[in-house]
């Protein structure tokens, strides 16, 4: 598995998505971040959104939950047509339970963390992972500057899956852009979520490419 782009649909234009979506046809994957007003401060898309945006685009859905009660809600996800579903284990009771029941659904399961959490705690988890988020800003709002302090943390993760050998992706979400791409790539990232970066770029799937090219010329 190569370097994969996911931008993020909410820097897009919200009363036209499906139109926003095809301005990236070069993207691995459409990242959709799910907020609910509790676990984050601002409100997004639920289900029913995700439903629709499958219908609407052959690119795959990355749900990303930033929501309450994961274990109960993020099944909803993969049953309305997210193919990767991102639960907060800040959020999670059972988080073996929920990525297996994800699994089993069909989607792929995916952990995320906030930057004041560290990776080291949940390293028994990784086999039952598809994928793990380093968060690199605080969640909650698209384009914000990123956290350089989290770099430590992108490097363990990927030691720890060196470790076990397991073939876990690692994506980071957060301050994403040419500028920074590269460092977390050094560092072992091989997904990246990409906000502002593409979505304020006159040409969106031009900077795709352009963010995909230089993580890839990054990659030890």
């Amino acid at each position: 598995m190569g370097i994969q782009i996911t931008p993020s649909i909410l820097n897009a234009d919200f009363a036209k998505l499906g139109e926003e979506i095809g301005r990236i046809g070069s993207a691995d994957w459409v990242h959709v971040d799910v907020m609910d007003n509790h676990f984050v401060p601002n409100l997004t898309f639920g289900p029913t959104m995700i439903e629709a945006l499958s219908t609407a685009t052959d690119i795959p859905l990355d749900a990303h939950l930033m929501i309450e009660d994961c274990d109960t809600q993020a099944p909803l996800y993969a049953e309305a047509g997210a193919s990767s579903v991102t639960f907060h284990v800040e959020s999670t009771k059972a988080p073996i339970r929920l990525a297996r029941e994800l699994r089993n659904q069909g989607a792929r399961a995916s952990m995320a963390l906030k930057p004041a959490t560290p990776i080291e705690p949940y390293e028994a988890l990784l086999p039952e992972l598809d994928m793990v988020l380093i968060m690199t800003v605080e969640p909650g709002f698209g384009g914000q500057k990123f956290l350089d302090l989290c770099l430590p943390k992108i490097r363990t993760a990927r030691a720890l899956m060196r470790k076990h050998g397991v073939e876990t992706w690692l994506q980071v979400d957060g301050g994403v852009s040419l500028e920074t791409i590269e460092r977390c790539a050094e560092a072992g990232a091989d997904v990246f979520v990409a906000g502002s970066a593409v979505y304020s770029a006159a040409d969106p799937d031009a900077m795709v490419r352009e963010l995909r090219a230089k993580a890839e010329a990054a990659v030890p």
